[in-house]
């Protein structure tokens, strides 16, 4: 009878906790379903008022144009800054802080905006929330600009090679023949000098690093041009003064060290006049530009609506790929390995530093923006 009893009991208790559990467990999905709604609903509250957001926006307006201009120019105008010249080990240092926050910004900002985005509650479960989508664009990203870069650098290449005849090739290598059998010293002591004229490649070479620098000076524009429209974008469209104000003083702070990084490279591509000051207005205006797209789309626009949260999370997850490629391969690992810096030491320490101190204040902005 005991035995029953505790049958009994037992059975009892497990009636009611099924029963509790269920009511638990259908408290709790009505409640995430609740707040998935809410998520995916325009945004309300204090913080948001058109009217506050307006002038805020124009200051961010001004504010990021005028520090990307700084940004970028200021390596542009270094020919009359001795200290900030290409060859001077502070361009140097300079640049690999700027690369820095190249690097953060592709690792820290744009590529954990893309997962969020495209994991999105208010998305489908099939296929977004099945497969990663931002880490599989990224990589495809990176392997495009990786592509344009050498298969551009090899066909200029190629062709340089074609350039040369072959007869100037023969009398080059005829000429340097008898110029080598003149340099002869005789055990004797009597010493026939002659000089050597092997054609030297300097020209090729240089040409060819030329081109590297062109190169990696249109790539990184266009992967900036890309994140700085869709985060303009987000900014303009936003009504919510909560955000927008700390978001300014991240964006001065980014645009200003990514124009330097930039500017970096654009210089050191040699490009004409004109296009060097096109350049540098097109990464000015790039985020001008979104936040006042983001203001005239601001009826239609919807920052949680599926359309908007797959167009700007594939755009980040592209960006974030070209600009964590530039940053490592063509800015960090192409002066890291150059003679330049493996010369010195104590240059590349400083250099490290830089580095780290780029990557470490721009993934602090990441609390903010």
């Amino acid at each position: 009878m005991a035995t029953n009893s505790v049958f009994r009991t037992i059975f009892v208790f497990l009636i009611l906790f099924s029963i509790f559990s269920g009511r638990v467990l259908s408290q709790s999905n009505s409640r995430s379903t609740q707040a998935v709604v809410e998520e995916c609903q325009p945004e309300s509250g204090n913080c948001n008022s058109k009217s506050k957001a307006l002038p805020l926006k124009i200051i961010a307006i001004v504010s990021i144009l005028v520090t990307s201009m700084v940004g970028v120019c200021l390596p542009l105008l270094s020919r009359s800054v001795p200290a900030l010249q290409p060859d001077r080990n502070l361009f140097v240092i300079v640049k690999a802080f700027a690369a820095g926050i190249i690097l953060a910004t592709g690792f820290m900002h744009v590529l954990p905006d893309s997962f969020d985005m495209l994991r999105s509650p208010c998305l489908r479960e099939n296929p977004w929330h099945k497969f990663p989508f931002s880490g599989f664009l990224a990589m495809l990203s990176a392997v495009v600009a990786l592509m344009v870069d050498s298969i551009s650098t090899s066909i200029y290449s190629h062709r340089s090679n074609v350039d040369v005849k072959p007869t100037e090739i023969e009398a080059a290598a005829d000429g340097d023949s008898r110029d080598r059998e003149m340099g002869v010293v005789i055990s004797s002591g009597i010493h026939f000098h002659g000089h050597c004229h092997a054609p030297m490649d300097t020209t090729t070479s240089g040409d060819s690093q030329l081109l590297r620098y062109r190169v990696i000076a249109m790539v990184l524009e266009l992967g900036i041009i890309v994140h700085s429209v869709v985060i303009g974008l987000s900014l303009g469209a936003s009504d919510n003064t909560c955000t927008i104000k700390p978001l300014v003083a991240a964006l001065c702070f980014h645009q200003m060290f990514e124009g330097m990084g930039l500017g970096g490279c654009i210089l050191q591509a040699e490009y004409k006049f004109l296009k060097k000051a096109l350049m540098a207005f097109f990464f000015s205006v790039t985020t001008p530009f979104g936040i006042v797209l983001g203001m005239a789309l601001s009826r239609t626009y919807e920052e949680n609506s599926s359309s908007s949260l797959i167009t700007i999370g594939l755009l980040n997850a592209s960006s974030a790929g070209l600009l964590i490629y530039m940053a490592l391969v063509d800015l960090l690992s192409a002066d890291f390995m150059g003679p330049r810096l493996q010369r010195s030491i104590k240059l590349q320490i400083k250099s490290y530093i830089a580095v780290l101190l780029g990557c470490g204040g721009m993934s602090l902005m990441a609390k903010w923006a």
